[in-house]
């Protein structure tokens, strides 16, 4: 299966949400149709703790990335373990209970392809390897505020930037 290959869970629950039956007949495409704004960027891997941030700060960098993501000017790649735990680490947090991410989780960019997150075994957080898996995988940035991703990141083979870093390398231009 292709990395943008649509599997067919999300699509029964995007039937779902637009309220048609699952024998409706709807037209699909595996690629999108309009090219975002800002496809000249890479792909991003959203780590919990920028939902977080972007929660409960709406101004910080963490906030800009994930409106960046909502209008389209940004892809964040996710698979079915990384929006679990996102879902999970929001739920834990009261208020953010009403912070609407769902549309964040676009089928176009659920990628269903093999991760490995037992290689990376120095992440000391087990809770952590699956989204750097993810970006691994998919050749995508990684956001994050974690200790445990940040610090190992020059022994790694993949792009971890805070929300701050990533907002000045490549999201700063776009707002001016």
């Amino acid at each position: 299966m292709s990395f943008w290959a649509l599997p067919s869970h999300p699509l029964l629950i995007l039937i779902a949400r637009r309220g048609c039956s699952p024998r409706t007949p709807m037209i699909m495409s595996t690629s999108p149709q309009t090219e975002p704004t800002g496809a000249s960027l890479p792909p991003v891997v959203l780590d919990t703790n920028v939902f977080v941030a972007a929660g409960f700060n709406r101004d910080s960098h963490a906030a800009a990335i994930v409106a960046a993501v909502r209008r389209g000017d940004l892809r964040m790649v996710w698979n079915d373990a990384t929006r679990r735990e996102t879902a999970f680490i929001l739920g834990r947090i009261p208020p953010l209970s009403g912070f609407v991410v769902d549309d964040l989780f676009r089928p176009d960019a659920h990628y269903t392809g093999p991760t490995h997150p037992q290689h990376f075994t120095r992440i000391a957080d087990p809770d952590d390897r699956k989204f750097i898996a993810l970006a691994q995988a998919t050749g995508a940035i990684l956001i994050s505020r974690d200790e445990h991703l940040l610090e190992p990141r020059d022994q790694v083979d993949v792009t971890i930037l805070t929300a701050t870093e990533y907002y000045q390398r490549y999201l700063a231009t776009m707002d001016e």
